[in-house]
């Protein structure tokens, strides 16, 4: 019996193409906790992160479209908080 897989793809547009690549290794090095039954690809187009999902069931593919928006959610706060501290470190 074939398992047929459920997909959804999620393109977040950024400010600029760094702030997307900070995202992106931000949020990748977090696992999937159920990798038998998720599949994950992130890539940066420009200034746009785009997460694609694969997984067995509709339920799993609402979870994890959710989770990503949190961490998306998170990374975009922080950028605003800390960005451009961060680009622009004090002078000694």
């Amino acid at each position: 019996m074939s398992e047929d897989w459920h997909s959804v793809t999620l393109k977040i547009p950024f400010a600029s193409e760094k702030h997307a690549l900070i995202a992106k290794q931000t949020i990748e090095v977090d696992p999937e906790l159920q990798p038998h039954a998720v599949k994950r690809i992130i890539t940066v187009e420009e200034n746009v992160l785009i997460a694609a999902f694969s997984t067995l069931t509709i339920r799993l593919a609402r979870l994890v479209a959710n989770a990503f928006l949190e961490n998306v959610d998170l990374v975009v706060r922080t950028l605003e908080q800390f960005g451009e501290e961060a680009e622009n470190p004090p002078s000694s």
